[in-house]
């Protein structure tokens, strides 16, 4: 008699079902480890921003006509140098891509603001905020 060595179709059934759910429990979490993993790089460039026009307010004695930070794949950066009056401004940063939903901003009193997010990563209370959203929740930095 022939002793056959390998896997029964049941067998292999069973641990592609395994690996299934696994992934299926994996992959949003990572997604999320991804999303927070790009929020740093919005809040350091918005702090950047502000000791920018912090600098040019002491050479010209108004915030219009500083520069804002230098866009990313995941953020754009708006309301700098154009400030409605010459002793006010705020920054915003806005997410693209996979980052979409997220809008962050500060201004001249460095309040800091959560303004947009996607679902699940606002607090219970609603937006805006005051502090920036680290993860799902509306946990602040």
């Amino acid at each position: 008699m022939i002793k056959h060595r390998g896997f029964t179709i049941i067998e292999l059934m069973i641990v592609v079902a395994i690996v299934a759910i696994l992934a299926a429990v994996a992959m949003p979490i990572y997604s999320d480890y991804v999303m927070r993993s790009r929020l740093p790089e919005a809040h350091g460039a918005l702090s950047t921003g502000r000791v920018r026009a912090e600098q040019w307010f002491q050479d010209q004695r108004v915030y219009t006509g500083f520069a804002c930070p230098t866009d990313t794949n995941f953020w754009r950066y708006t309301g700098c140098g154009n400030a409605a009056a010459a002793n006010t401004y705020t920054i915003t940063a806005t997410g693209q891509g996979r980052m979409a939903g997220f809008v962050f901003t500060i201004n001249e009193t460095n309040t800091r603001q959560t303004t947009g997010a996607p679902a699940g990563w606002a607090p219970a209370g609603g937006l805006p905020i005051n502090c920036w959203t680290i993860r799902k929740g509306g946990d602040c930095a």
